[in-house]
């Protein structure tokens, strides 16, 4: 009797939602680092200048980056990424966001207390 072949690539699959309490932060930070990316080249970097400066969700989604997420972890090489962020309706009261009724084996809803924009990027590892 053979063991059947298993794929060694796993798909994780992430969806946060966050509050930006302060979207001049966001957006001096993420000029912060369009400003220090010396392989970003002048018109990619006016782009995104703008993009960010006119979108505080176009901010963010320069500013989180999955690697980040999985550098540290060992065992494991990333693929490939993609991402994207954009403003939304958000009300943790409405049962469309409560997640815990539909959560699958591996998925964690790290707001189970009672209590209570549109950019994208795509990257992949080299």
């Amino acid at each position: 009797m053979s063991t059947p072949e298993t794929s060694r690539f796993v798909r994780v699959r992430v969806e946060l939602v966050l509050e930006v309490d302060d979207a001049d932060a966001v957006t001096k930070t993420a000029l912060r680092r369009i400003a220090d990316d010396a392989e970003l080249p002048a018109s990619e970097r006016v782009h995104a200048e703008g993009a960010v400066t006119e979108d505080t969700a176009e901010a963010l989604a320069y500013l989180v980056d999955p690697f980040d997420l999985v550098s540290q972890v060992p065992g494991i090489e990333l693929q490939q990424a993609s991402w994207s962020s954009e403003r939304i309706e958000y009300d943790p009261d409405s049962p469309e966001w409560d997640y815990d009724e539909d959560d699958e084996e591996g998925e964690y809803d790290l707001n189970d207390s009672d209590e209570g924009d549109g950019g994208s990027r795509a990257d992949a590892a080299g």
